[in-house]
């Protein structure tokens, strides 16, 4: 099992990015797909999830509004759209599939 995300970087509050996450190495479409985070010093947490059809999909109440979780199972890819990010959204971002399979996550940092 692997994951690859990407799609991080420095972004000014308000601001927006999409973070990809490619997986491998399990059927993909078979499973609910999951988005967290850890901010230093914090727990990771559960950022959204999302059904195997893409059809459903819960927040955080911190994201909800502002991010959108989405999947493709054509390209074994999850999507999490971040849209008017705040400091506080400030993190490592990784997708998971409800196990103790992790990638190396991708960096979030929002400053001006």
């Amino acid at each position: 099992v692997q994951f690859v995300e990407s799609g991080g970087g420095l972004v000014e509050p308000g601001g927006s990015l999409r973070l990809s996450c490619v997986a491998s190495g399990f059927t993909f479409s078979n499973i609910v797909m999951n988005w967290y985070r850890q901010a230093p010093g914090k727990e990771r947490e559960l950022v959204a999830f999302i059904s195997t059809s893409g059809d459903y999909a819960v927040y955080a109440d911190s994201v909800k509004g502002r991010f959108t979780i989405s999947r493709d199972n054509d390209k074994n890819t999850v999507y999490l759209q971040m849209n008017n990010v705040k400091p506080d959204d400030t993190a490592v971002y990784y997708c998971n599939k409800g196990d103790d399979n992790w990638g190396q996550g991708t960096q979030v940092t929002v400053s001006s």
